[in-house]
C-alpha cells in the first residue's frame, strides 16, 4: 500500500478540451490548485485530448481562460496530442512484457457476450478469449479486415492505497475486465497516456472526483508495470445539482463561463466549489490564499456534494462586500469608475454584483435627476447645509438641524433627502455618500436641479 508523502507537491488538472468547464470540473483543478498553494508546490495544466474528433482549439483557449479567471495560472502546460511518441513507447513495452495484448471482438459481439453473462448470473468481465488465439487465428482475423484494440491484462489482485481522502482505499481487480488502452484505429482511450504522463512528469499526488476511484486500481498496476513510482491519491466527492443530478459540461450545467457573464466573484464560485460537501463552513474569501488554509482534503466528505445557485448568489455579493479596493481597482477602472477607498467603502456593501459600482458612481458624480417630494423640507435642508469640508459627521450633524428646524424624524426626513440628493429610495448609507456627492450638487440637487 502506498503510504502519502508532504514531498513538494506537483498536481495536475486535466480537462479534456472538448467543452467549456463546469462548476464540477472547476472542483477538482481548484482542490489541486489550493493543496499546492497549501503546500509550497506547483500545478500543471495538461489537455486530454488525444480524442482528435472532439477536442479543439478554441476548447481548449477557453477553458485556459476560464481557470485564469478563477485565480489559476498554471506553472506548465502540455498537450497530450503532441506526447504521442512517449505513449507509442510504453505501449510497445507493455506488449513486450505481455501486459498488452491484441483482442478483435466487434462492439456487438461484446455486447452479446455481456448479455449472456449477466442471463447467466456472471459478472459481465471480458473472459480474455483473445489471449486464447495463435498466430494463425490473428492472422486470419486481419485478413477478414479486422483491426485489434488492445487491453491490458490486470493482476487478478486487490490494489489498495492510502487515501488523503477516504483514507485506506481498496479495488478487487478480479472483479474488473481488462481495460481496453488502445482502440482498432491506434489512438488512445484515457487510462494509458495520463499514467505516461504522469509518471514523465513527476506528478506527486492525484487528486480527482470520486468517480476514479476504480480507475485509480487499474492506473496503479499500469504505473507498476512500467516500473513508474506511484504518487499519492485523493479521491474527493462529486458535486451535483440541488436536484442531486450530475453536472454535465456538454449541457452546460453551472459554466465558469455563464457564471462569469452573471457576474459572479471568481471567489465565491472557489469557496463554493471547495467547501461544499466538507466540514468545513462555506463562508466569503478574500484571496485564494485565505481559501488554501481552509480547505483540507481530510475534511472532504464522502457523501455527494450538492451546489446550490442561488447560495452561490448570496455568497458572490457577501464575497464582495468585505472586499479591499486593491482587489477590485483594475475591475472597476475597466467600468469607468476611478478607483477611491471612499467611494469603495461607502458602496460595496450595497453591490450584488461589481457593475453595478457604476450606477453607485453616477449618482456620486452626477449628473442625476434628482426628485424632490418635499418642497419646503429640502429648502430648509439646503439653508442648513454646512460649508465643506464635509466628513463623516456631516450627514449626522446636519440631518439633527434640519430634524429640530422642521419637526420631522425618521423615514419622514430620510427619505425625502435620499430622494433628492440620489434620486432613488435605496442605497448606500448617505453618511458615506454626501461627502462624495459634495455641496454643490447637494445644493443644487435639493433645488430640483440635475447635477
Amino acid at each position: 500500500m502506498t503510504t502519502p508523502t508532504m514531498t513538494t507537491p506537483l498536481v495536475r488538472s486535466a480537462p479534456s478540451p472538448t467543452g467549456y468547464l463546469h462548476i464540477g470540473n472547476a472542483r477538482s483543478a481548484l482542490f489541486n490548485w489550493l493543496f499546492a498553494r497549501r503546500h509550497g508546490g506547483r500545478f500543471l495544466l495538461r489537455f486530454d485530448d488525444t480524442d482528435l474528433g472532439r477536442s479543439t482549439p478554441e476548447f481548449a483557449a477557453a477553458i485556459a481562460e476560464d481557470l485564469a479567471w478563477l485565480g489559476i495560472v498554471p506553472d506548465a502546460v502540455i498537450s497530450q496530442s503532441q506526447r504521442l511518441a512517449l505513449y507509442d513507447e510504453a505501449a510497445a513495452r507493455l506488449r513486450a512484457s505481455g501486459r498488452l495484448y491484441p483482442c478483435y471482438e466487434t462492439a456487438d459481439e461484446l455486447d452479446r457476450r455481456r448479455k449472456r453473462q449477466l442471463a447467466r448470473g456472471l459478472p459481465p468481465v471480458y473472459d480474455r478469449a483473445a489471449l486464447g488465439l495463435t498466430a494463425e487465428d490473428r492472422a486470419r482475423l486481419e485478413a477478414e479486415g479486422r483491426r485489434p484494440h488492445w487491453r491490458f491484462k490486470l493482476d487478478a489482485r486487490v490494489v489498495a492505497w492510502n487515501d488523503l481522502v477516504r483514507g485506506e482505499a481498496h479495488v478487487d481487480c478480479a472483479s474488473l475486465s481488462d481495460q481496453v488502452l488502445i482502440r482498432e484505429d491506434g489512438s488512445y482511450l484515457y487510462h494509458l497516456p495520463s499514467v505516461v504522463d504522469d509518471a514523465e512528469t513527476g506528478i506527486t499526488h492525484i487528486i480527482r472526483g470520486e468517480d476514479h476511484v476504480t480507475n485509480t486500481a487499474v492506473h496503479i498496476q499500469i504505473f507498476e508495470a512500467l516500473g513508474a513510482a506511484l504518487p499519492v491519491f485523493a479521491h474527493h466527492n462529486l458535486l451535483t445539482t440541488v436536484s442531486g443530478e450530475g453536472l454535465s459540461k456538454r449541457l452546460g450545467h453551472l459554466s465558469l463561463r455563464g457564471l462569469r457573464e452573471a457576474g459572479i466573484e471568481a471567489l465565491a464560485v472557489a469557496a463554493l466549489a471547495t467547501l461544499t460537501g466538507s466540514s468545513d463552513a462555506v463562508r466569503p474569501v478574500s484571496s485564494l490564499d485565505e481559501l488554501a488554509a481552509l480547505v483540507d482534503l481530510a475534511h472532504v466528505s464522502r457523501a455527494p456534494a450538492k451546489f446550490d445557485e442561488h447560495e452561490l448568489e448570496t455568497l458572490s455579493a457577501r464575497t464582495l462586500h468585505q472586499l479591499p479596493l486593491a482587489a477590485v481597482t483594475e475591475r472597476l477602472a475597466a467600468l469607468g469608475v476611478p478607483a477611491t477607498e471612499p467611494f469603495w467603502l461607502a458602496v460595496r456593501g450595497n453591490l450584488a454584483r461589481l457593475d453595478e459600482a457604476a450606477s453607485w458612481w453616477r449618482v456620486v458624480s452626477g449628473p442625476i435627476d434628482p426628485v424632490v417630494v418635499d418642497a419646503p423640507l429640502a429648502a430648509t435642508a439646503a439653508s442648513l447645509l454646512p460649508p465643506e469640508p464635509f466628513d463623516a459627521t456631516t450627514w449626522k450633524s446636519w440631518t439633527q438641524a434640519v430634524s429640530a428646524a422642521t419637526g420631522l424624524k425618521g423615514r419622514a426626513l430620510f427619505m425625502p433627502l435620499r430622494q433628492a440628493l440620489t434620486g432613488l429610495e435605496h442605497g448606500p448609507e448617505l453618511a458615506a455618500l454626501l461627502p462624495l456627492i459634495g455641496r454643490d450638487k447637494a445644493l443644487k440637487r435639493l433645488a430640483g436641479e440635475a447635477a
